[in-house]
């Protein structure tokens, strides 16, 4: 198995319209670009105002770059455009066909009920097999070009899912989920070596079916400290120690019960900030899903030390409890911030429905507290889905934005369509008003094509 992009005898070439943030407030919206896609799968050309006749002339002269004139170019007509991939910053692969299920459970009554018992079915691999190659078709489908998934504690199903995503050609990082307590004898590690064993065994295969990491990663997975005990994390963070550029993901002040809970089980750390520093498991390269109820000081450990939060509002709103995280404040201090659709604690597989549930939040927050963490902006959830989910990912000097250099992870989007979902585009509408149309009202119908490093990756008949 080899994660070599694949070659093509010419490059991709587009003319049209593109999007992309450039930062949280501001969307680039690229009227008659120009843009070329090298056999490798990085963006190698990209020039913005280049009238359709004069695309053939200028593809001869390109700087560095052969004679392109004779190469098929695909023309994007009005209510066609491209943007980055979506990326989804906290994803539990094994609850993909629990999504839905468990709705006003609080936490620990909904993993013990519905989300341990399910996880158990991996054990199987032939389960596993099935159930992922349907996972990562279905988030391909959606958009998702890269995703962060906790896998199951069973080594054997996790390192299918990694082949999947390799296979599928889908940008992952994947990781074993670590937990020996709090969790049913049924589904827990049986011992501390027995979890850091499996995990690096785990590492070992993702570098093997990847050397370079060019699409799959491996990413270490605390499942969260209530299922860890100290012996556990201090197990993981020496591996995060010994593989310093590996990514790190865990839950973090996502409800009350969670942060309570966590407090009665190590009592010698005032909140959960100071006990992930501890056991070097909080850096510039940890994702925190949800971050819901930290404090002053936890917002400010999580600045300083540059850490990623994964926004999952959909779950954080349909739960046992009903959160808000402090979005804006994070935004306006310059935190890290992404998307996550937290599937199967989120009912939707959908970026799109994270980034309209991420508005909705917001308006909850600007009421909550009197108007000083105002609403966000629609350009600001666009953000989310894509630049500042690669930034979370520590993916942004790759993908996220159509910057020449960068891999070519993008949708080809279309709004030309009559289906009665998505709003119909008029004469009269502005490329940003069919933009906001399909922000607000698409879905993975409006989404043509699906590339990774150039390649294209949805079904044509999903």
């Amino acid at each position: 198995m080899s994660s070599s992009p694949t070659s093509w005898t010419t490059p991709l070439i587009f003319h049209g319209t593109f999007i992309h943030s450039i930062s949280p407030k501001e969307v680039d919206i690229i009227l008659n670009g120009l843009l070329v896609v090298s056999q490798q799968g990085k963006i190698v050309f990209l020039r913005r105002n280049v009238p359709a006749p004069d695309v053939k002339k200028l593809l001869r002269f390109l700087p560095g770059l052969p004679n392109l004139s004779d190469s098929p170019v695909r023309f994007l007509t009005r209510g066609e455009f491209l943007i980055p991939g979506f990326v989804d910053t906290h994803n539990h692969a094994p609850q993909w066909t629990q999504r839905g299920m468990g709705r006003g459970l609080l936490i620990m009554d909904w993993l013990n009920k519905v989300t341990f018992p399910h996880e158990a079915k991996f054990e199987d691999p032939e389960y596993a097999r099935q159930t992922y190659a349907s996972c990562v078709d279905g988030f391909i489908k959606q958009g998702v070009t890269t995703a962060a998934y906790y896998g199951s504690l069973h080594g054997e199903a996790t390192k299918i899912l990694a082949d999947t995503c390799l296979e599928k050609g889908q940008r992952a990082l994947v990781g074993k989920c670590c937990m020996v307590r709090n969790a049913p004898d049924f589904y827990r590690d049986k011992t501390n070596k027995e979890s850091l064993e499996v995990t690096e065994d785990f590492i070992a295969h993702v570098k093997s079916i990847d050397p370079s990491g060019l699409l799959v990663q491996p990413i270490l997975t605390p499942r969260f400290a209530i299922c860890c005990d100290e012996e556990l994390l201090a197990g993981i963070g020496d591996i995060a120690s010994k593989h310093r550029d590996m990514m790190i993901q865990t839950h973090f002040n996502e409800a009350k019960q969670e942060v309570a809970v966590t407090k009665e089980l190590f009592p010698q750390f005032e909140n959960e900030a100071d006990l992930y520093e501890h056991f070097g498991l909080f850096n510039n390269r940890t994702i925190m899903a949800h971050c819901i109820y930290p404090d002053d000081y936890e917002i400010g450990r999580i600045k300083a030390c540059d850490v990623g939060v994964a926004h999952c509002p959909v779950s954080n709103t349909t739960g046992g409890e009903w959160g808000a995280a402090p979005i804006r404040r994070y935004l306006d201090m310059g935190i890290k911030v992404g998307l996550g659709t937290d599937s199967g604690g989120g009912f939707s597989s959908s970026i799109l429905d994270a980034s309209r549930q991420a508005f909705i939040i917001s308006l909850g927050r600007e009421l909550m507290t009197d108007g000083k963490e105002q609403r966000l902006t629609l350009w600001e959830c666009f953000y989310l889905a894509t630049l500042g989910g690669a930034k979370v990912c520590c993916l942004a000097d790759k993908i996220g934005t159509f910057e020449t250099g960068k891999d070519f992870d993008a949708l080809e989007v279309t709004t030309l369509l009559d289906d009665g979902q998505s709003s119909l585009v008029e004469e009269d509408d502005s490329v940003a008003d069919i933009f906001e149309k399909f922000l607000m009202t698409g879905d993975d119908r409006n989404i043509a094509k699906v590339f990774v490093m150039g390649r294209s990756i949805k079904k044509s008949k999903q």
